[in-house]
């Protein structure tokens, strides 16, 4: 007879669809991945896709399942609804705290993995690329009490491609091509009063972007870091620290306070790659 594989060949676990995870006002799909091994109370990282992608593609091509695999714990990733898989980050319901938008449905998969698998409130993070990125953006500004922190990678600020004309997930090629720029106080009060009368924590935040970018324009680097230094109450022209070729070479980061990191990659289009095991040490996991 044949020998019997050893249990370290256990299959792994498996992305699974959740369909009643609560009020889901866009019809914005939920996956989850549980890992075999999973942390008692353990943290939750939300995971979203670029435009054109989906929860399996993220899944198949993030970090975020096989780290989970050896941390133990959930990671989330939510689906677009809309044709073309954008998400919406231009409509009022979107960008307002329980506004009925893809930011609602999207908290509402943290709640009910909270509360379904008893994790940690104060570990619940949110990262993404791209149209992923701009909502990682959206969350941390819609939902402050919820995440602890998020990274965006190559993205826009929160409220940037907002639609003049109440457009659900709508392209605003001002904003994609850098030409949407304000002060930080501004950008800050944007990402303010879409939870407005919020005094809270706030998440910490990392911000990649890359300097040949052509589809994010590398402006919007330059604008994200003005909106959390608003939010934050940082100086965005005097980071306290500048270091080059960190992580790698080409990259250079720039620290703006304990809240806020951002990571100007020189050279490198769009999206920034993942970083997963720097993800990590970013999200105290």
């Amino acid at each position: 007879m044949p020998a019997e594989e050893p249990a370290l060949l256990q299959a792994r676990a498996s992305l699974q669809q959740v369909t009643n995870f609560g009020a889901n006002p866009s019809n914005t799909k939920m996956y989850i991945y549980v890992p075999n091994t999973l942390a008692a109370n353990p943290a939750i990282i939300v995971a979203i896709h670029y435009c054109t992608g989906t929860a399996q593609a993220y899944y198949n091509g993030s970090p975020y399942a096989r780290l989970a695999d050896q941390k133990g714990f959930i990671v989330i990733y939510p689906e677009s609804p809309y044709s073309g898989t954008c998400w919406d980050v231009s409509s009022k319901a979107a960008l307002t705290h329980n506004g009925t938008g893809d930011s609602n449905s999207i908290a509402n998969m943290v709640y009910y993995a909270l509360d379904k698998y008893k994790a940690d409130p104060a570990k619940v993070f949110v990262t993404g690329s791209s149209s992923g990125a701009m909502m990682t953006n959206v969350m941390a500004a819609t939902y402050p009490e919820l995440f602890a922190a998020g990274i965006a990678y190559s993205g826009v600020a929160a409220g940037c491609f907002m639609s003049a004309s109440g457009g659900t997930a709508a392209w605003n090629s001002s904003c994609a091509t850098g030409q949407s720029r304000a002060t930080a106080a501004k950008w800050g009060q944007v990402a303010k009063d879409m939870y407005p009368g919020y005094a809270g924590a706030r998440p910490r935040m990392q911000i990649y972007h890359g300097s040949a970018d052509t589809t994010l324009a590398a402006p919007n680097y330059n604008e994200t870091i003005k909106q959390w230094c608003g939010v934050f109450g940082y100086d965005d022209t005097k980071p306290q620290t500048t270091t080059a070729n960190t992580p790698q070479s080409g990259y250079t980061t720039y620290v703006f306070g304990d809240h806020l990191t951002g990571i100007y990659a020189n050279g490198v289009g769009h999206t920034v790659p993942i970083r997963g095991s720097d993800d990590m040490t970013f999200f105290g996991l």
